[in-house]
């Protein structure tokens, strides 16, 4: 169990907080709150057969390389984290 919180920690250390200058308490709680929905549902996860796969996705689909007018990017933090979608 600790070894999963270490790598949390470590992960909102060297993505998020090293990055932004927080300003107070409230400013850091709005940016963990946005970078942990992020790190919970935005990115992509290694699931079994080691497959990278958002928590959304279908499990029958296997996604091949597609066009990139069919990507869409949605910034977070200022730009700070990425998250790739389909176009609807």
């Amino acid at each position: 169990m600790n070894a999963y919180v270490e790598r949390l920690i470590g992960s909102i250390r060297r993505e998020c907080c090293d990055r932004i200058l927080v300003t107070g308490q409230r400013h850091l709680h709005r940016v963990l709150t946005e970078y942990i929905d992020h790190y919970n549902n935005g990115r992509s996860h290694q699931g079994h057969g080691m497959a990278l796969r958002a928590p959304d996705d279908d499990v029958a689909v296997l996604r091949f390389p597609t066009q990139i007018d069919q990507i869409r990017r949605r910034q977070r933090l200022g730009g700070l984290l990425n998250e790739y979608h389909p176009a609807a």
